[in-house]
């Protein structure tokens, strides 16, 4: 196992301000090209794999917080040198996002996070629980059809299906369960004094079918006052996939609002 892996980037868009975008766990970039093509006209988008997932180092004995905050400084470092870059992440990338802005606001113009927390989870069985329904998966599917029968209909199965590694006996994901629950774990730790300390504007969005309640959401505001938040009308957890207009709408406005850009 790598303690440096490799950080697979993609870059769209024209020569403007760079904006990088970050998925959740299970995820890779790929689901966040639709976003990323509705912003590329005005900004350079930068589309991380974080490490365990998508083309990015598969296994790596570091899964810490801090490990994937180095990554995603690395990145800002390698391709905005000089630069201050919006960071957008969705659940998990939030989070990174979010510790990346706490870390290094020196590098970050201001931060955007699609059902994100901070608050983590006293249920060391959540993370376990995720470890088990990733394990539980059938693999290697046969095909699309047989991966869609077991997955079922929810707006990320469609990423998850499109995301699947053709193999010589049939398809596989691109993460390992364990290396799934492990990441998650360091997600579910709170992190109420980073959250509090930090430097950037912010938005946190939140989904009408989210899964975060009244009392989370208005717990973020509540520890740090000048965050501003957005619910949208529609969407699940994963609503840059399944209430995208909207999601698009709400960050191109605050980023235009706040950058005079988009």
């Amino acid at each position: 196992m790598s303690e440096h892996p490799s950080i697979a980037v993609t870059e769209l868009g024209s020569d403007g301000p760079p904006l990088v975008l970050l998925h959740g766990l299970a995820g890779s970039s790929r689901e966040m090209v639709p976003t990323a093509r509705a912003l590329s006209e005005n900004f350079r988008v930068l589309l991380v794999d974080q490490r365990g997932h998508g083309s990015s180092t598969r296994r790596s004995a570091d899964l810490s917080r801090k490990a994937f905050v180095a990554d995603v400084v690395h990145v800002l470092e390698r391709y905005a040198p000089g630069e201050r870059s919006i960071l957008v992440g969705q659940s998990m990338g939030a989070h990174t996002a979010f510790l990346t802005a706490a870390e290094r606001p020196d590098l970050v113009e201001s931060l955007v996070m699609l059902e994100g927390h901070v608050g983590g989870s006293d249920d060391p069985r959540d993370a376990v629980r995720l470890g088990e329904f990733f394990a539980s998966w059938p693999v290697p599917f046969v095909d699309e059809a047989h991966a869609r029968a077991f997955l079922g209909s929810d707006a990320i199965v469609d990423a998850w299906i499109a995301d699947l590694e053709s193999t010589d006996d049939g398809l596989r994901p691109r993460f390992d369960p364990d290396i799934m629950q492990r990441t998650i774990e360091g997600v579910h730790k709170p992190r109420w004094d980073e959250w509090e300390a930090l430097q950037v504007p912010t938005l946190a969005i939140f989904a009408k079918h989210g899964m975060f309640s009244a009392p989370d959401r208005q717990a973020l505001i509540h520890r740090r006052p000048s965050t501003e938040r957005i619910d949208l009308s529609a969407g699940s957890h994963d609503a840059h996939l399944d209430a995208f207009e909207e999601w698009i709408e709400v960050l191109r406005g605050w980023i235009r609002a706040g950058d005079g850009v988009g």
